[in-house]
Order: C-alpha cells, then structure tokens, then sequence
C-alpha cells in the first residue's frame, strides 16, 4: 500500500506532510483526508513539534476532491459521509499549520489550502473552486473560506464562473501571504515554520485561536477571548523566559510550560 501522506522532520521543532497521489494530481480522497487528519492529531499531542509544513510537493498542490469516488455516491452516501468529520479534524489542527503551495489548488485543494493558518505560493501556483463545471458546489468550506478571505465580488466571481486565479492575483487578494520562485516555496515555507517554532507552543496555540476567534465572533466577544488568553499566559514560565531573555538581551529558551 502507498504511503499517502509523507511526514519529514527537516528542523527538530518541525514537520513536513507531502501529499502523496502524484498519479491523481493528489486528488483528495476519503482516504488521504482520513490519513492526514489522524497525522495532524499525533502531531498534536508531540511536544517536540511546534509547527507543520503542508504541501503537494514542487509540481501540484492537490486538483480537487476525487471526483470518481464522488460519483459514487447518492444524496444518503453524501449525508453519511467521512469526510466532512475528516475536514474538522484537520480545521482544529490547534498548532500553526502553512500551506506550500505549488502547481494547482482547486476545488478540495484549495480549501484545503484555506484551512491552513498561512499560505505561501509558488509563483506557479494556481488557485480555483471549480466545482460549478461539474453541477455542484464547494462543500468543504469554500463558499465561506473563499469570501472571508478575498471578499464577496471576488469569491463569487471565482465560484460561480469556476475561473482560477493566479498566484500574483491570489497575493494581491490577500489569499496568501507571499509569493517565491516555484522552486523556493517548500524552503521558504520550512524556514518560516522554523522561526515560528522558536517562539512559545503556548502563546502560539493562543495567538492562533484569538486570531480564528475573528471569524467567529463579534469584536467585543473576540477582544475578550484575547484579553483572557493574554491573562492566562501570564502564568507560564514561557513568559518569563521570553520577559527575561528580552532584558538580558539573550535569545529565549521556551519550553512550553
């Protein structure tokens, strides 16, 4: 049996997942969404790890959903399906998860994308929620994801006409947040994972959720879900550390306590 998700440990504080059906275009099928979740649930519960990597590797990030398993199923195969649990899985992923992104992302592979905390994009990457060519609509938060990020002319544009967007485009819209050369986009999403996996486990967990709290939440509920996490670090040795290291202008050992 292929192994559909590559896990790699480039850096001690960080993992790299590869999608693995280069044959499909990485197409995503209950059985990739069901391995990466259960990957992404060890990761974490692994203190080592403190930031992960996603990626398709240099040539594809993933061409969508796995349209032939799709076809196979009814309005009650679809009601019962693994999937969506798998995509929830994956959205609480709670430690800070980059997109590389490379070739295409369409349909599942670009919410897969927008599931991730930051995107960094190839300049051959190619962004697209296609699924109106095929009768049907984005169903793994698309339509949300989409419009939260690039507001609502852009996201229906994209949705309704099916029409991709570039990588100078989706930087433009803010969908990513950088854009390298095709051939620098795994390294330089592993050396941001690095420098961001230096940085307290804790106040990163924190900063994550205040962050995803935005989407969710008036402002007021969402400046009292930050004040209270604010508080709440203000227990841990982490802070300390870094309060100290700052005035003995030393680099910060954090340990996640």
């Amino acid at each position: 049996m292929s192994i559909l998700i590559i896990d790699e440990r480039p850096d001690d504080a960080i993992a790299v997942l590869t999608l693995n059906r280069p044959e499909v275009h990485n197409a995503l099928n209950t059985a990739v969404l069901e391995a990466l979740a259960q990957t992404l649930e060890r990761l974490s519960a692994q203190d080592d790890i403190n930031a992960v990597v996603l990626t398709g590797g240099e040539k594809v990030f993933a061409a969508g959903a796995d349209v032939r398993e799709m076809a196979d199923l009814d309005a009650i195969g679809i009601y019962r399906d693994a999937r969506p649990g798998h995509w929830r899985a994956i959205a609480a992923f709670p430690k800070p998860l980059i997109a590389a992104v490379n070739g295409y992302a369409l349909g599942g592979g670009c919410e897969l994308a927008m599931q991730c905390d930051i995107i960094i994009a190839g300049e051959s990457a190619q962004f697209g929620l296609p699924e109106i060519n095929l009768g049907i609509i984005p169903g793994a938060g698309g339509t949300q994801r989409l419009t939260r990020a690039v507001g609502k002319s852009l996201a229906m544009k994209m949705i309704l006409s099916g029409e991709f967007i570039d990588a100078a485009a989706a930087l433009d819209a803010e969908l990513v947040a950088e854009v390298t050369p095709a051939g620098e986009t795994i390294s330089r999403a592993c050396a941001l994972a690095c420098k961001i996996a230096e940085k307290s486990p804790l106040a990163l967990e924190m900063a994550k959720q205040s962050v995803l709290k935005t989407f969710e939440t008036s402002l007021a509920d969402g400046l009292d879900f930050e004040r209270r996490s604010f508080t709440i670090l203000a227990a841990s040795e982490d802070r300390k550390e870094g309060i100290a290291a700052f005035l003995e202008k030393r680099k910060a050992t954090f340990k996640g306590r």
